[in-house]
């Protein structure tokens, strides 16, 4: 399983940028309030940040200790470990699109809820740092016996 790339990350948090914004814009425009995160969302993306930590710490201990794993157990945490790099990635964007339509409007932000947007915008990068670091844990090292496919055996 190849690693999460960097240019997907980017991509995605525009993406999602540009929906926050839009998805602001739209509450406005129809008379509604806009949009503001609970302040619990963050704490929420550290604790998944925490146990997503915590499940690929196993799998480094034996990367490195040379003890047997449960494969399974491995590509579990990999594959939550990309699921929470995406995460992180979508919700920092959609925030960053929250509050640039927030500080793009001529009647000031409650600071409550700015602040609120940060956080949000925080805790993602957070998950998404957390979240790159345990599929990193999880990477085994390069089998001296693996070979790419159009490579000549030696």
């Amino acid at each position: 399983m190849k690693r999460t790339s960097p240019g997907v990350l980017v991509v995605l948090a525009l993406l999602s940028a540009g929906a926050g914004y839009g998805f602001d814009h739209l509450l406005t425009a129809t008379g509604r309030a806009t949009f503001t995160p609970s302040i619990l969302l963050p704490v929420l993306l550290l604790l998944l940040a925490a146990a997503t930590l915590a499940l690929a710490w196993p799998v480094r201990r034996s990367v490195r200790g040379g003890r047997r794993i449960d494969p399974f157990r491995a590509l579990r945490a990999s594959t939550l470990a990309r699921a929470s790099s995406l995460l992180g990635a979508i919700l920092a964007g959609f925030g960053a699109g929250l509050l640039i339509f927030l500080s793009t409007r001529p009647v000031p932000a409650p600071v409550g809820s700015t602040v609120a947007m940060a956080a949000l915008i925080v805790g993602a990068l957070v998950l998404t740092g957390a979240a790159l670091a345990a599929e990193q844990f999880c990477t085994l090292p390069k089998d001296p016996d693996d070979r790419e496919l159009d490579e000549p055996a030696p």
